[in-house]
Formats: C-alpha cells, sequence, structure tokens
C-alpha cells in the first residue's frame, strides 16, 4: 500500500501533521499503540506569559493566532469546542512580584497579553493572602482528549490510521521507506518521549518530564476563571476543577505518585481554604517530551533521506504544534527551508 507519509504516534503533534498534509491532498497512513499519551493527560493549557518573572512566550505573535485558527476550524467540522476561551487571574504574593508585573504592564510588547491588576472582588471563592491580581487575556485550555479523539475516528474513515505495537526492526529503507506492507515517501516520527528510544533520533538531546495533574470535587462552586499561582486552577465544571501540573526532570515512569498529590493538594491549600473540602476524583500522569534547549526538534536525518521526525514540544504544544505542523508541510511539500531555530540541524553532534 503506498503512501506519500507515514506518521508515528498519534498524539497532538502526529494527529495535527496529519490533519495538515490530508487538507493538502496527500496520503497518509497513521500508526498508534493505543496507550494513553502525554497529550491526552494533558491539561492543554495556552497560557501567552509566564513564569516568576512574567516572560511572553517566544513567537507567540505568530503561534497563538495559527493555533486559534486552527483549533476553531476543527470545532466546525467535529461540531464540538475544543478550544475553551477562559480568562486567568494570576494571584501575586509579594510586593515584588506586584512591581515586575508594573514594568511589564508598561511594556507595550505584553498589551494585548496582560489586563490590569484588579481587586479581589474579582475572585469567585476565597483566596488565601495576596498582594494583588493581575488579569491574563487570550488565555485558554485545549479538550485534547476529546479532539484526539475526533481525529482519530476521522482518520479510521479514510483509512489513514493503525493501531499497533511499532518494531523499530520492521521499517526498511531501501528502495524506499516502508513498514510491513506500506511504501512511503517519507517516514515521520512523533512518538513523544519514547522517542529516545528511536534508533535513527536517539542521540538528540531530549530532557523528558513527568507531569501530574488531579482533577477534584469541590462543596464549594468555583466556575470563574482559571488561576495561577504557581500552579495552575482550571474550572471545568461548577463544582469541578483540575490542579497542575508537577514537573520531574528526566522521569520518565507515567504512574502517578503519592508525592505528586501531596505537592499538588499542598500548593492548592495554601491559595484556597476550600481545598480542605475537596475530594480527589481523577489523578493522572504523563511524560512530557522536553528538549535541553526548549525548542522542537524537527526534521529529516542527516543520513538517512525519508526519515523525518516532529517531536520535542514540552509543555506548550497545544500552543505550538499547530504553526509548526503547518510549517513543517510547507517544508515537505514546497522545499521551503525550516527555521534554524526549530531545525535539527542545529544538533549535528547528536548524529556523529
Amino acid at each position: 500500500m503506498p503512501v506519500d507519509f507515514l506518521i508515528i504516534g498519534q498524539g497532538l503533534a502526529g494527529s495535527l501533521l496529519a490533519w495538515e498534509l490530508l487538507q493538502r491532498g496527500c496520503k497518509v497512513m497513521v500508526l498508534d499503540s493505543g496507550h494513553e499519551n502525554a497529550s491526552q493527560v494533558a491539561a492543554g493549557l495556552i497560557n501567552p506569559v509566564t513564569g516568576m518573572r512574567l516572560v511572553k512566550s517566544g513567537d507567540v505573535d505568530t503561534l497563538l493566532p495559527a493555533a486559534r485558527q486552527l483549533y476553531r476550524q476543527l470545532s466546525g467540522v467535529f461540531k464540538q469546542d475544543f478550544y475553551q476561551e477562559k480568562t486567568m487571574l494570576r494571584l501575586l504574593r509579594t510586593e515584588a512580584e506586584v512591581s515586575a508585573c508594573q514594568k511589564r504592564l508598561a511594556d507595550p510588547a505584553y498589551r494585548d497579553y496582560l489586563g490590569a491588576l484588579l481587586g479581589s472582588d474579582r475572585l469567585c471563592a476565597p483566596i488565601n493572602q495576596f498582594a494583588a491580581v493581575l488579569e491574563q487575556k487570550q488565555t485558554a485550555y485545549l479538550l485534547t482528549r476529546p479532539l484526539l479523539a475526533c481525529l482519530k475516528d476521522y482518520f479510521i474513515s479514510r483509512n489513514s490510521y493503525r493501531q499497533t505495537s511499532l518494531d523499530y526492526r520492521d521499517i526498511h529503507w531501501q528502495p524506499k521507506p516502508r513498514w510491513q506492507d506500506i511504501t512511503a515517501g517519507q517516514i515521520i516520527f512523533c512518538e513523544g518521549y519514547q522517542a529516545q528510544h528511536n534508533p535513527w533520533f536517539s542521540g538528540l538531546p531530549y530532557q523528558p518530564a513527568q507531569g501530574e495533574i488531579l482533577t477534584l470535587e469541590s462543596e464549594t462552586e468555583f466556575a470563574g476563571p482559571m488561576l495561577n499561582f504557581g500552579h495552575w486552577l482550571i474550572p471545568v465544571g461548577a463544582n469541578r476543577f483540575r490542579v497542575g501540573a508537577t514537573f520531574a526532570r528526566m522521569q520518565t515512569d507515567a504512574s502517578p505518585t503519592e508525592a505528586g498529590k501531596v505537592e499538588l493538594l499542598q500548593a492548592l491549600d495554601k491559595v484556597f481554604p476550600a481545598g480542605s473540602q475537596t475530594r480527589v476524583i481523577a489523578h493522572q500522569a504523563n511524560i512530557r517530551p522536553c528538549t535541553a534547549d526548549r525548542r522542537p526538534f524537527i526534521g529529516q536525518h542527516p543520513r538517512q533521506a525519508g526519515c523525518w521526525i516532529f517531536n520535542g514540544f514540552g509543555a506548550k504544544g497545544s500552543l505550538q504544534i499547530p504553526w509548526y505542523s503547518q510549517h513543517l508541510v510547507d517544508s515537505l511539500l514546497t522545499g521551503r527551508p525550516l527555521q534554524p531555530a526549530c531545525n535539527i540541524e542545529r544538533l549535528c553532534r547528536a548524529f556523529h
């Protein structure tokens, strides 16, 4: 069976890449193990300004419009609202944080993403002591699990999906890239953190990080905006919300831990007094495919024609993958060069 592109992995990266290729008339096959992946567990949080220093995400002015457009397109196709736009309120605990925030508010580059310092009356539930509240704009979260389920059904309907456990020994490159009965123009690996075991790309500087998320039910209604307090809180119902996430570097055990649960509950208890009245109804974990330089791994293997990687989006996949999938497809179909910042050519030593 001939295809233009064989895609390995149906997480968010593989799914959106396959979608983009299919929309441009390519014949695609997606292989996936069917096991739960990091995209399905992730909160899908999109937050343009992050960190203690309130730093704007790189290229967010380009990445965010592309993400919003694609997710709205997919919502229209599948008649489900996957992209949940919701204001985020950042709790500033010290005067130093307030001072840093005021500097950002005075910077025109942040005008589209930061609102104003607000009073405590904007909070929809009692919160422990804090110095001020900052409104963050253009924040959202992506319902990744239902989106990936819809895309899987779409691929199946087009005979573009197979569920299988991949054995790398079944991949052959001569005379053309081939896996079992499928020959392909190119094979693109979108395996998340599992790519560190890929024989062609294992030398890349991966820094996988385990993340854990809790879903809680509360006796107190909390249906307001998202909260950012070092961790985050996302209301997903009148009395239900998700809290996350832990960040355990170089940890590749995807099992939830008691330590992770305690960390999240203690962080919540510091800011949210009603946290003691909550009940944990779900505790999930998976592995983020982070990279040493915090940039994606995209490009063709330098010594194996037809062997590509599309990976390494870490905790910002929901924001980054839509634009980068379009960027890679432009390169694949037109020969347009990849941006040096994401091209694995920057890591040539990894292939020596």
